[in-house]
């Protein structure tokens, strides 16, 4: 099987963000970028289904030159190739999936994965975009996958409203959107596996030779700032225990205004 993992170069959760003066960038001096956290379980997910039925993994980025990082990160834990498309200065979702759009119709795919959404970004779409533009099957937040039928179809399953599990069988070729733990924790590179991934070649591929260059941009960022911050905590003052007791129940229904 030929199977492309679509992945996301994000900041470490572990990271203090800082915000640039102009509102509209973070600062990158001291950050640390590494794989999306919900990528690792779509690159996951599609390494062990290499393994189980044979074929190749391929992962793709969009970014600029420090998501190579990531691509090796992804050649260290079950990838087998790489790809990095270059050339499109934009964040926006649309244009993201326009790239990846026209890069995956050059390779051909059996199936594709997504992660759920971007640590970063929160969006969730680039998945669902990607199959609309390929004219492609799509299954999202997919917590388990079996692969049927000699490679021609996929059993899904995910969580959906009411506690309750959707079961879909989808013909392949299909794009797939990762949910945590679709098979499992992600694993760890060994490092054997990293230095053979040092080694291996990255293939670059600029949005403009796709003929994809970003025009699909049509959201743009005005302004970043950071949340509000908490108000302290409150201890509940009172003589006895009854004291505190009726304290507290005031203090959420006049205050919190919760019951």
């Amino acid at each position: 099987m030929k199977i492309i993992a679509c992945v996301r170069q994000t900041p470490d959760t572990e990271t203090l963000i800082k915000i640039q003066p102009d509102g509209k960038s973070i600062e990158t001096e001291g950050v640390k970028f590494v794989l999306g956290p919900f990528d690792e379980y779509a690159l996951e997910a599609a390494a062990q289904i290499k393994e189980k039925h044979g074929g190749e993994v391929t992962a793709v980025c969009v970014g600029p030159d420090k998501v190579k990082e990531t691509l090796r990160h992804c050649l260290a834990v079950g990838a087998d190739k790489a790809v990095h498309v270059t050339g499109l200065d934009s964040d926006d979702a649309l244009a993201i999936a326009m790239a990846l759009a026209a890069q995956l119709k050059t390779m051909g795919a059996d199936l594709i994965f997504t992660s759920t959404k971007g640590a970063d970004s929160d969006r969730g779409v680039v998945g669902p975009m990607l199959s609309e533009l390929m004219g492609l099957p799509y299954v999202g937040l997919v917590g388990d996958i079996q692969v049927e039928d000699g490679g021609k179809s996929v059993l899904c399953k995910r969580d959906i409203e009411g506690g309750y599990t959707e079961t879909i069988r989808c013909q392949l070729p299909a794009v797939i959107c990762a949910q945590k733990g679709i098979r499992g924790e992600p694993r760890y590179a060994s490092l054997m596996a990293i230095m053979k991934a040092k080694k291996k070649p990255i293939d670059s591929v600029d949005v403009s030779s796709l003929g994809a260059n970003g025009s699909g941009v049509h959201v743009n960022l005005e302004k970043m700032e950071y949340p509000p911050q908490r108000p302290p905590g409150r201890m509940v003052e009172g003589d006895t225990l009854d004291a505190k007791i009726e304290e507290l129940v005031r203090l959420l229904r006049q205050e919190a205004k919760v019951i």
